[in-house]
């Protein structure tokens, strides 16, 4: 049985789209922080695999969005380990 780029792509639309939505509900029900690491990466991680998705389907625009969906969530995880207190 061979899997079509199709059901790959496909596949990986809905995971990213879990991994956007879940963390999203999380924070709106006070059960996640939207300044967490596990956000910020799901975010990171959702935006790269819809992307991935948007981009196999021609969909351009959303493409885009995902892409600077993808952007900010680099540059929010950027900033706030830039800014956190060092370990020793």
């Amino acid at each position: 049985m061979s899997l079509s780029a199709g059901f790959l792509y496909d596949g990986l639309g809905w995971v990213g789209a879990l991994c956007v939505v879940i963390p999203y509900a999380l924070v709106s029900v006070g059960k996640m922080a939207g300044t967490s690491v596990p956000y910020r990466v799901l975010n990171i991680v959702g935006g790269v695999l819809l992307m991935l998705n948007t981009g196999y389907h021609h969909a351009w625009p959303s493409v885009i969005v995902n892409l600077v969906w993808t952007a900010i969530g680099l540059y929010a995880f950027a900033s706030a380990a830039r800014t956190a207190p060092a370990r020793d």
